[in-house]
Formats: C-alpha cells, structure tokens, sequence
C-alpha cells in the first residue's frame, strides 16, 4: 500500500482508529474526526472519555449505538480490559459480548493476563482456555468473536498460540476465538513479523498497527508510524499476502501522552505501508 495523499485525506481501505486516541473527547467528536481523516472504523476502548463497563445500563447502551450511527463508522471491535487468567473472567466476558452484539461490532479484544512459572503455567493457560470454551455458545449465538492480544504475558505470539491449541477444534470455530496482533509487543518481546505470522496467522481477527522505539534508559516509546523500529511494513505485507480481510487500526496514543491532552494525532500521510 502506497501514502494516501493529505490533499485527498484518505487512508487506506479498511483502516480504523482506536478511541483510545482521544481522551478527552466525547464518543461523538472522536467519530467526526476519524470519519473526516477518511477512516473506515472504530474501536472502542474509551466512550466519552472512560474506559467501557460491561455493566453500562440499556439507555445508555443505546445512546451509544445512536451515536455509532450518527458517526457513520462502523465499530470494528469493542476493548475490554478483561483478563483470562484473572479472578472468574466469564461473567464480564458475557457482558462484553453482549455489548459488542448491541453495538454491532464483531469482536470483543480480551487480554491473556498473568502466567505462572512451570509447572502452574499450563494449569494457568488451560483455566483461561476453559473461559473461552464457556463463552463460545453465546458468542456463536450473536455472531461476535473473541480476540485474545498479543499484551502483557501473553505479549509473545507464541504464548498467545498456545492458548489457542488448547481449545477444542470441534467446539471452539476458529472465526470465533482468534488472536489480536499487536504490532509493538511481539516485536519487543524478540519476535519477527514471519514468526507471529507463522504462530497465528489463520487465527488473526485483528490487527493493531503502532511503531515504537526503544529509548536509551531501556524503555520503549510509542512514535507516529515510520519514526520508530517496529516493522511494520513486513506485518502488513504478510497479512495483505495471507489474505487477511478484515480490518487493521492504528493506537494514537504515543507513550507518555498526559491522558489529560489531547494526543498528536496522523494525517493520513504519516501511514507508511
């Protein structure tokens, strides 16, 4: 894919933005402006500024889902901060599906969580593919996949894999529980583009576009794309290669943005896939 031009003020087809870009804006102003950058979606992690309740009342649901329509973008995921191997996950998971079947939205982001040493580790990595196991009736029953994020100890593809192959092949579709390809956290964790492709690649349902650098104190700082190291270009090249169809987006938050400012956000000429 080549730069969309900032005269046309157009990105690439199938390109959304994360919510998480914007703070301090309300729902309905982070969609304007993402509709008038030429994105193609929306995915929600923060609604008016907060970070999403499982538990948000019916007419505020629906007060949402009118404010989703209003914008004219789709929303492509809903953001959850759960974590599978945290304290009894299901209940919030159920809640999360349900809010994404709401909001039309046909994905629900989970996060793996914490893993133990060996031996507790698999029993750990088996607990948190039981979750995902329970949840699938109703998610097949609303039509809203799961994806679990390369994040936390789950950031390398390979932890994220081995969940996966824990899950039953009979009754667990994989268009129904996959993966969510961050691009930063594989990267920093040692990990190639080809090998997280090759670790996940049928099971990606999400991918989530960012660069970073590493900084001299030994910490990693997000950038606008292209002014980091994280490959992003050979991430895309293999998903565009594999087929990949459904959408990608980009964070918009750099490390260190004071959620109290609104973050620099990209021209479309900033994307250089």
């Amino acid at each position: 894919m080549s730069p969309a031009s900032v005269e046309r003020r157009s990105v690439p087809s199938r390109i959304a933005f994360s919510t998480l870009a914007f703070p301090d804006a309300t729902l309905a102003a982070a969609a304007s402006a993402g509709r008038r950058w030429g994105y193609s979606g929306i995915e929600l992690r923060l609604i008016d500024g907060e970070l999403i309740d499982p538990a948000l009342p019916a007419a505020r649901r629906a007060q949402v889902r009118r404010t989703l329509a209003a914008g004219g973008l789709p929303a492509v995921a809903v953001d959850s901060s759960i974590r599978l191997t945290g304290e009894d996950p299901g209940p919030d998971l159920r809640r999360f599906l349900q809010l994404a079947s709401d909001w039309e939205a046909p994905l629900v982001r989970v996060f793996g969580g914490d893993l133990d040493p060996p031996p507790a580790r698999q029993d750990r990595l088996r607990a948190a593919a039981r979750v995902l196991e329970e949840a699938v009736p109703l998610a097949a029953r609303l039509g809203v996949a799961i994806g679990v994020e390369t994040h936390d100890a789950f950031s390398a593809s390979s932890a994220v894999g081995e969940l996966l192959a824990l899950l039953s092949a009979d009754r667990v579709p994989s268009d129904l529980v996959g993966a969510v390809w961050d691009s930063h956290h594989p990267h920093r964790m040692g990990e190639t583009p080809a090998e997280v492709y090759a670790n996940l690649g049928p099971r990606i349902l999400l991918a989530q576009v960012k660069d970073a650098r590493l900084t001299e104190d030994g910490d990693w700082r997000l950038v606008l794309l292209g002014a980091g190291e994280v490959p992003v270009r050979d991430m895309l090249g293999l998903l565009a290669a594999g087929g990949y169809r459904t959408g990608s987006r980009w964070n918009g938050r750099s490390a260190g943005t004071p959620r109290s400012r609104t973050p620099r956000w990209p021209s479309p000429s900033t994307w250089s896939c």
